[in-house]
Formats: structure tokens, C-alpha cells, sequence
């Protein structure tokens, strides 16, 4: 039995595995987005914005790893074998490149972020305090929903009024990746 004080493990990199084995079953491509920062080893030439779109299908990579804190693999970037190498928590989403189906998840912590102490933390360490400075307008992260545009009905809007935000435009159109928030 696991005791409560005991760490459970991230939930992200078996969505991951199960995600990719239902695009591999289905025959779709599955693609993930990554956070492109400088514990990722991707080619930095096609990264954009900070992020990168990479296809981790079984032909287009070689010797794919999905474990829990890493992926790894092989993959050919303008007839050049790269090595791959991404942190389980810099994958934003994994999807099916034909439909946009799969699943997005919370921004990964930015460096500044992850060098602070959580705020049970600093209950247990200080007892009830105030915050700390720039604490109020720093938000915790939340997760994310996609949404087809195919999809008629909206999500539930979890604002204080209970308006649902607009259905997506263009009814028939591919479905995108769409963040909540």
C-alpha cells in the first residue's frame, strides 16, 4: 500500500504510450509538440517559437523509446540521422496528424518556476505565511482541452458566469488543437 507522503508518479508519459499505441492501431501519425528549452536535444534549426512538431511514428524513427522521464530516438532531418532526446515534461501534446485527436497537456514549469518550493512546501517549512512577493499574478498551470471543430456543441466554461465560450468556426473543416484556458 503506498503510504501519502510518498511521490506518485506523473500521469503524462503513460497518456503518452497509450496515445501512441491508439494512433499506431488506428493507422494515424502520431505527432507530439514539444517545449524546445535546453534540456530537449532536437535540431535547434526547426524549432519555432520555441517549440517543435516532431512525427515519432514507427517509420519515421528508429530505436523509439517512451519512458517515463525521457523519449528517445533516431530520426532523419533532411537525409541526416539526429538523436533525439526529450524530457517526458517538456511534451505539450501527442495527436493524430490526419484528425487533430489526441491530447494536450499543462505548460512544463519554467526555469524560474521550478527552482521555487511548491506552496505546500513553504506551509510545512514557515506555517502559514503570506505569499511570497509575485506570487499573486503567477497562476498554477491547468490542464488544457482540445476540442474539434467538428464538435457542434462547446465545452463547459468553468468561468464564474457559466457562458460557454463560441463553438470553433468552419463546421467540417480539419480538426485543430486548441488550448483552454
Amino acid at each position: 500500500m503506498m503510504n501519502a507522503t510518498e511521490p506518485v508518479s506523473s500521469t503524462r508519459p503513460y497518456l503518452i504510450r497509450a496515445l501512441y499505441e491508439w494512433c499506431s492501431d488506428n493507422g494515424f501519425t502520431p505527432y507530439i509538440a514539444v517545449r524546445a528549452d535546453d534540456s530537449v536535444q532536437v535540431p535547434r534549426e526547426y524549432v519555432q517559437g520555441g517549440e517543435i512538431v516532431l512525427n515519432i511514428s514507427f517509420d519515421a524513427t528508429s530505436g523509439l523509446k517512451l519512458g517515463n522521464e525521457y523519449i528517445e530516438f533516431k530520426a532523419r532531418f533532411a537525409g541526416i540521422q539526429r538523436e533525439i532526446f526529450i524530457p517526458v515534461d517538456r511534451v505539450m501534446a501527442i495527436y493524430a496528424r490526419e484528425n487533430g485527436q489526441g491530447m494536450a497537456f499543462p505548460p512544463p514549469p519554467s526555469a524560474d518556476e521550478a527552482n521555487l518550493p511548491s506552496a505546500a512546501d513553504q506551509t510545512r517549512q514557515a506555517g502559514p505565511a503570506t505569499p511570497p512577493p509575485g506570487s499573486a499574478e503567477r497562476t498554477p498551470p491547468r490542464p488544457v482541452q482540445l476540442v474539434s471543430s467538428e464538435n457542434p456543441k462547446p465545452p463547459a466554461s468553468d468561468d464564474e458566469e457559466g457562458n460557454a465560450p463560441p463553438p470553433p468556426p468552419g463546421g467540417g473543416q480539419r480538426p485543430t488543437l486548441k488550448r483552454i484556458k
